[in-house]
């Protein structure tokens, strides 16, 4: 908890030919021996994260993949956790080595644009060649910075550097807030977290800290109780808080301990928010009515913890569905980067807060949700539809609000 999360960082991903120079590039941006250097194609077999500084932007994370011109079986598998990178990068870096330019790196350029993607072309090796003018006037036309570097002494180093600043995206320089813009200055946010079997040892959940800061940032006070202490803790207060965030699985103890007339959501509906679009979540969510017995549901989850007796993706939730829907459903359980590629066969994906995730990482799995016409939910809306208190979840954000009322079925 000392080091600014891996969510909260900008990515950059470098991506390329095997040998184009990707690993000397981020160990000279780095200044550290990050990555393995060779002669040899291929030395780099896995994406190497490398987290840093990078001023004025703050914290990013570098992502050396491997080579996506790779062969064979196994590089098939190293293609594939390369793709994957693809889906989490804010700022991707296209490695070309002595001046070489072709269709497979047009592609790769291509599929950034896809994604809406900067992108920036580093020229490799321009010791040994230079690129035609050719190329560069057709990526000057499409407005894409190319620098020609020698990253072995560092040549070109400092340009990528102030190239990698300006490519930075608005709205990481600029980021959501979490709750901060819930709870005007001086307000009170009361937080509750329940101290149980998930409750990692001698500390707070990733969501719960970052919550936390978030309000202190934004200069509204906080007080953590625990679900049992909530009642007590409430009537001791001389006016109302502004707000009550609770821990999803205690939102029905904790909606019938809170005066209807406070406010009250989830830290899993706050993340939903600050890392993805809260009203294709809403619109997610609402897809439960339609849920038949026997469908095939995804429940995803962004960090790898081992899961206990009543984990809340692989248990509680599932529960609350076939609770719901009134007979049993198919899940599929997906972890950390995993994601499938075909999303046909499922009628519903259910995704944790993502806050392990980058906003770019959640927004990419909602993409292609979308493109695949399957509804995608997350763990508090979720849990807060099939537990009956999903409207009263939704009243702090008013936007999402309405996407609820004006899909709602009935009067």
């Amino acid at each position: 908890m000392q080091k600014t999360p891996k969510g909260n960082r900008l990515h950059i991903g470098l991506f390329g030919r095997r040998n184009a120079g990707k690993s000397s590039l981020l160990n000279a941006l780095t200044k550290q021996q990050v990555s393995i250097v060779s002669d040899v194609a291929g030395t780099t077999t896995d994406p190497v994260e490398k987290p840093m500084e990078l001023l004025p932007i703050g914290p990013v994370l570098f992502i050396d993949t491997a080579g996506i011109d790779d062969v064979g079986a196994l590089g098939e598998q190293r293609i594939d956790k390369t793709r994957r990178v693809f889906d989490r990068t804010d700022v991707g870096v296209i490695v070309a080595q002595a001046g070489e330019w072709t269709e497979f790196e047009q592609g790769i350029l291509d599929r950034l644009h896809q994604m809406d993607t900067p992108a920036i072309v580093v020229f490799n090796k321009a010791d040994v060649a230079q690129p035609q003018t050719a190329v560069l006037d057709d990526l000057k036309s499409k407005k894409v910075v190319a620098i020609e570097t020698v990253a072995t002494d560092g040549k070109g180093i400092l340009d990528l550097r102030e190239a990698l600043i300006k490519a930075a995206p608005e709205d990481f320089i600029k980021a959501p807030a979490i709750i901060g813009d819930l709870a005007p200055p001086g307000e009170l946010v009361v937080l509750v977290v329940p101290i149980d079997m998930e409750a990692p040892k001698g500390r707070l959940i990733l969501p719960q800290v970052q919550t936390i800061r978030d309000l202190l940032d934004h200069d509204a006070y906080c007080m953590v109780v625990k679900e049992r202490e909530l009642r007590d803790a409430l009537a001791r207060l001389n006016r109302p808080p502004a707000l009550v965030v609770t821990d999803s699985q205690a939102f029905l103890k904790v909606s019938a301990d809170v005066p209807r007339d406070i406010k009250l959501t989830g830290f899993s509906v706050l993340f939903a928010r600050a890392k993805g679009d809260l009203a294709e979540f809403v619109r997610g969510a609402m897809a439960i009515e339609n849920l038949q017995p026997g469908d095939k549901v995804l429940i995803c989850e962004a960090c790898t913890h081992h899961p206990i007796g009543d984990d809340i993706g692989r248990v509680k939730i599932p529960r609350w569905l076939r609770q719901y829907v009134g007979g049993e459903l198919d899940f599929v359980h997906y972890q950390g980067h995993d994601f499938p590629d075909d999303l046909s066969t499922y009628r519903m994906v259910v995704h944790c807060g993502g806050c392990v995730h980058n906003r770019r990482q959640m927004l990419t799995r909602q993409m292609r949700c979308r493109q695949a016409g399957v509804p995608v939910a997350n763990y508090g809306l979720t849990i807060a539809y099939t537990l009956g208190i999903f409207e009263r979840a939704l009243e702090p954000f008013p936007a999402a609000l309405e996407v609820y009322k004006d899909l709602r079925p009935g009067p």
